[in-house]
């Protein structure tokens, strides 16, 4: 496993295992699964609703806590100061950890600022060891970024060939950020799994488009959280550090950008719809 270094010094698996969508009981299965090929970082989120499960499943894998790295994410209906310092106690709670190796702010949407606060404190207080951003485009990142006094670590984003984030990436240079992948295979698009260029790169190394992909990002210098909870394509997605494309090869995979994702954030309904999710959501975090 390649290790990279962030700019609060805190050391980080430059590939994990993300649980998005994947439901508490099948977490315990899964992670098992990814520590056993030798996975050692976990991307999971207030939002997934799997916390707990997370928690259990990295307690029992006998796994000393300092060999596992622990990201979650904090959700904008907690982003005011004083309920960001509360739901930072709760996803501990959840966890069951005393602390998180990296804490993300999920959204662009609320009182981002306040809940940077109250992030910048938990640093200090030893029970977040890193901080940084999901989802944030420039103009936001900026705008919490001038009055920050920590700079982001971390910018979670969509990121994969057809949609290579350029322009972000050279921007988040000047703040020693690094780009970490969510849809690194594009969400299985059959497009992006299919382009020839995969097929035959794959040939080339004995590999599946799939490693080949992963490959790219690990060469480009992004963090990546394939999910996965299928054993086999856990162990495989993991098998991709005894290969190295070549500069004319990732030149040619740099040619598919067509720089537009997947998935595209709301800018406008995001407040009313996290406001309106509230009540349900503290309801399933319990």
């Amino acid at each position: 496993m390649d290790i990279i270094t962030l700019n609060s010094d805190v050391r980080i698996p430059q590939l994990g295992i993300g649980v998005y969508q994947v439901s508490s009981a099948d977490c315990g299965p899964a992670l098992a699964a990814a520590f056993e090929a030798g996975y050692r970082s976990v991307d999971t989120a207030n939002a997934y609703l799997n916390e707990r499960a997370v928690g259990a499943a990295i307690r029992g894998s006998g796994l000393p806590r300092d060999e596992i790295f622990l990201t979650t994410k904090l959700w904008p209906p907690d982003y005011r100061y004083d309920k960001a310092v509360a739901a930072i106690d709760g996803t501990l709670e959840r966890l069951g950890a005393d602390y998180i190796d990296l804490l993300l702010l999920h959204q662009q949407y609320g009182d981002y600022k306040g809940a940077w606060r109250a992030m910048e404190e938990a640093v200090a207080a030893g029970r977040v060891r890193a901080i940084g951003l999901s989802n944030f485009n420039q103009q936001r990142f900026t705008d919490l970024t001038d009055s920050a006094k920590i700079m982001p670590a971390v910018a979670q984003v969509e990121c994969h060939p057809y949609f290579q984030q350029r322009d972000l990436k050279e921007f988040l240079t000047r703040f020693g950020t690094v780009l970490e992948a969510w849809y690194p295979l594009g969400h299985a698009h059959r497009g992006l799994l299919g382009e020839p260029l995969f097929a035959r790169l794959a040939a080339a190394h004995g590999r599946s488009p799939v490693q080949v992909i992963l490959r790219w990002h690990m060469q480009q210098g992004h963090i990546a959280i394939p999910r996965s909870t299928d054993p086999a394509h856990i162990r495989s997605n993991i098998e991709i550090f005894d290969f190295t494309l070549t500069p004319e090869e990732m030149g040619s995979i740099a040619e598919l950008d067509r720089n537009k994702p997947f998935f595209r954030m709301p800018d406008f309904v995001g407040n009313i719809v996290f406001r309106a999710a509230r009540i349900n959501f503290d309801k399933r975090q319990r």
